[in-house]
């Protein structure tokens, strides 16, 4: 995985963004169907084509690299909750805004984005990051970030941490565990279904960028900072950590690429159905999205 590898896999998914930024800006694709194409990428083509990476054989990792994939996964994602707490005191964010940077922190785009890009630049092995780390965000997500983001009011619904990809994601590191074979012929479907994902969920975040406020939000200095400390720092100091114990290269590529993920959009989806100024969310997912681009080029070519 050389430099000019990945930056052919992120120009070509920078490409399809700005496809999407385009559609936006020229109204192609407006609220309305922009809403009905991201319940088709979240709830269908993301989940298959986890399933696809699963079902296809591709994924020859065995037992002990699953189990210390869960393993990282669990330890990262506690460290996160800590982190998202003592971050944006450090930031001096403002006590009413703190909880939004903690939902930035802990809750990146592993699914949305981490998924396609994943699929694009890692080995089959790396999926298995993919797939623990979106079963720890659901379980997560809709337990310790629901609680945060309304202050304790809002009340926990197992069906909401049963998601799809949720569901899809456990299914898919069974398929492995086990080594479950299914006809040819529901192969062929997911996986058609699973190759869709790429196009149409940068196709959505070309056209949220095209509607956000990128311009306003580029100009936070609290929001870059963030990015020096979350989108940079952390997964350096994963990267050493995870070398210094010799782990598995492809796993260690796996979960740093996780660590080096844009802020997500479910907490401003949360966000919005309380009524929530989700202002400071929408400009931090444009601008985190937008930098990514480049930073997951460097960091993951250096990583190599």
């Amino acid at each position: 995985m050389g430099f000019l590898t990945v930056l052919q896999q992120m120009g070509m998914i920078a490409f399809l963004v700005a496809i999407g930024f385009l559609t936006g800006k020229r109204k192609i694709v407006d609220s309305v169907s922009s809403k009905s194409i991201s319940t088709i990428v979240v709830d269908i083509c993301n989940p298959a084509m986890m399933l696809t990476s699963a079902l296809g054989g591709s994924i020859t990792a065995g037992h002990d690299e699953l189990i210390t994939a869960g393993a990282i996964a669990v330890i990262f994602y506690a460290v996160m909750v800590l982190i998202g707490f003592v971050l944006p005191k450090l930031l001096r964010v403002e006590t009413d805004k703190q909880r939004f940077y903690n939902m930035m922190c802990v809750y990146t785009n592993v699914g949305f984005i981490g998924i396609p890009v994943a699929h694009a630049i890692l080995p089959p092995d790396g999926m298995l990051c993919v797939l623990v780390c979106n079963v720890m965000y659901s379980l997560l997500f809709y337990t310790h970030g629901v609680a945060v983001l309304s202050g304790n009011k809002e009340k926990i619904r197992p069906s909401q941490i049963l998601s799809p990809g949720t569901i899809a994601a456990i299914i898919s590191i069974l398929i492995v565990w086990f080594r479950i074979s299914l006809p040819e012929v529901i192969n062929e479907t997911i996986s058609y279904v699973g190759n869709a994902t790429v196009f149409l969920s940068m196709l959505l975040l070309g056209v949220s960028i095209a509607r956000s406020g990128l311009l306003e939000g580029l100009k936070s200095v609290k929001l870059w900072l963030f990015i020096l400390i979350r989108m940079i720092a952390l997964p350096t100091v994963l990267a050493v950590i995870l070398k210094s114990l010799n782990i598995d290269p492809v796993i260690t590529a796996g979960m740093c690429l996780m660590a080096t993920m844009p802020v997500g959009n479910l907490p401003l989806i949360q966000a919005e159905k309380t009524g929530e100024d989700t202002t400071i969310l929408s400009r931090a997912i444009a601008v985190t999205t937008v930098v990514s681009m480049i930073t997951i080029t460097v960091f993951m070519s250096i990583l190599a």
